[in-house]
């Protein structure tokens, strides 16, 4: 199949809300894959391509200046191997040679069909053609039912391979996928909830509120680990295997009595006092190739198996009761209650502690691997800051023809990091922005034009949005040296002006160590 075809359905699927259109465009273009085809295509649609990191960034991909083709000729198998050829490369002068092999698939490709790789490439493909649409899409295309393509996917981690094995398997192989130690499972994912009373009334059954586990929820990586014996594996959200980064993991669960287990959990770095550091030196620890002085500590909340019983099925009551004879100390912190009042106090308790919140949990939920269902809810305190807009980059998709993409910058009054009382970026955001709202934005940013580069038109630092965050992480991107985690746009703010926007210094407070 040639590339151009996943040009059209990306564009198609981009095109409409519709979920059901969304599923039959990717179910016809699933159709009609080659055998070979089918688990680098599935990477595609996901902007996850099977080799996972191709040692190419955002700079050496929207830097690079060549002519394309003119008609379509590139093939997904050759699109696979060059991306095999990218992830490959190593060693000295292995700069030099990703650079050419990335100079000789933009040469390959029309202009429509590099500007899908890249986005593939940098995973910002932002189709809609989520893990959810795409499973449903797997079910329609090879008539199986969408339960038995999400179970056989979430069991082997796979979605590639879940595809492949419902497009040219039978039913019963299908069916056959099951909990396998040393094999990890997609995770079980949380919805949001506004507050500790919203969940517990979200989790009650015919209007009664019922007893839930509330647990903290911490600012680390989420890891899956798994046993058989002396052997340890450890995974992250992912999926991908981190077992020779984190060899105190390793040791911690040897130290468990139990000889096949998989556990499901967080874990975090702690400075000396035993607060959790930032996010950014779990993450910075788990990049790591080498031995480093920060040591990660493991936090487990589900067991999914444990000495020859899978527990997957089982409700989460019965997944503690197994974990609490597993865990130890390594145990994730929680308490079981209906009453609001002592999960508020358990929050706080959190809070104090460092962490980002809670989770609250309903007790007779089984594992749904892979879905982000009502049976979790996290609860975290949503920070705000009125930030000022320094750019905005054109939509794509179903925003085309609008201004999206904002470039945010928090006021900087003492020239710590450029000119007093100017403004330093701190991050980007397209998320939060109604139809109404990119109607203005797209009308309004014009008029206060300074200039346009390649990928945005630049305007006059004077209005002001006020932008929703998780919280910040340390960044050398940004001259600030912070990062916005998880912002979004909850509205502008005509009533202020921008010397009145929330400081950079204010911004790097959050920041802990």
């Amino acid at each position: 199949m040639l590339l151009q075809e996943l040009v059209t359905v990306t564009d198609a699927v981009v095109a409409t809300s519709s979920r059901l259109a969304k599923v039959a465009a990717l179910a016809d273009v699933l159709r009609r894959l080659d055998r070979a085809e089918i688990v680098p295509a599935v990477g595609f649609l996901l902007a996850s391509p099977r080799q996972g990191r191709l040692g190419v960034g955002w700079r050496s991909v929207t830097n690079l200046d060549v002519p394309h083709a003119q008609n379509p000729s590139l093939t997904l198998n050759e699109v696979d191997a060059a991306l095999d050829a990218l992830a490959g490369t190593d060693g000295p002068g292995s700069v030099a040679a990703r650079s050419a092999e990335l100079e000789r698939l933009a040469r390959r490709a029309t202009a429509g069909e590099w500007d899908l790789l890249a986005r593939i490439m940098l995973g910002e493909l932002r189709t809609g053609a989520l893990e959810g649409v795409l499973l449903d899409a797997v079910a329609k295309a090879s008539d199986r039912t969408p339960a038995a393509v999400r179970r056989a996917a979430m069991l082997s981690g796979d979605l590639g391979e879940t595809a492949l094995l419902a497009l040219t398997g039978t039913a019963d192989g299908l069916d056959a996928v099951g909990l396998r130690v040393g094999r990890p499972v997609m995770p079980m994912l949380a919805s949001t909830a506004g507050s500790i009373a919203d969940a517990l009334d979200g989790l009650a059954a015919g209007g009664d509120r019922v007893a839930a586990s509330i647990e903290y929820k911490l600012d680390g990586a989420r890891i899956q680990v798994h046993r058989d014996g002396d052997e340890v594996h450890v995974y992250t959200r992912s999926l991908a295997e981190i077992t020779h980064r984190v060899p105190e993991i390793v040791d911690a669960v040897r130290e468990l009595p139990a000889e096949r287990v998989i556990l499901d959990g967080e874990t975090l770095t702690l400075d000396e006092d035993g607060a959790p550091r930032p996010f950014q030196d779990t993450m910075a620890r788990f990049g790591s190739e080498t031995e480093a002085a920060a040591v990660l500590r493991p936090w487990f909340f589900d067991i999914l198996h444990l000495d020859g019983d899978d527990l997957i099925d089982a409700p989460l009551s019965t997944r503690l009761d197994a974990l609490a004879r597993v865990a130890g100390e390594a145990r994730m912190p929680g308490i079981i209650t209906d009453d609001p009042a002592v999960a508020e106090e358990f929050s706080r308790e959190a809070l104090a502690a460092g962490h980002e919140g809670v989770m609250v949990k309903t007790l007779d939920a089984p594992y749904a691997a892979g879905r982000r269902g009502k049976g979790w809810l996290k609860v975290k305190p949503v920070l705000t800051y009125d930030l000022v807009v320094l750019a905005v980059e054109p939509g794509s998709g179903r925003r085309t023809g609008m201004l999206s993409n904002l470039h945010l910058g928090a006021l900087d009054p003492t020239g710590e990091f450029g000119e007093p009382g100017g403004f330093v970026m701190v991050g980007k955001t397209f998320k939060g922005l109604t139809d109404a709202t990119l109607r203005w934005q797209t009308e309004h940013f014009p008029t206060i034009e300074t200039h346009r580069s390649a990928y945005a038109l630049h305007v006059q630092p004077v209005t002001v949005v006020e932008i929703a965050i998780d919280g910040v992480q340390r960044s050398a991107r940004y001259p600030g040296g912070v990062a916005l985690r998880f912002a979004r746009v909850k509205g502008y703010r005509p009533d202020k002006r921008p010397d009145e926007a929330d400081t950079i210094q204010a911004l790097r407070a959050l920041l802990r160590g």
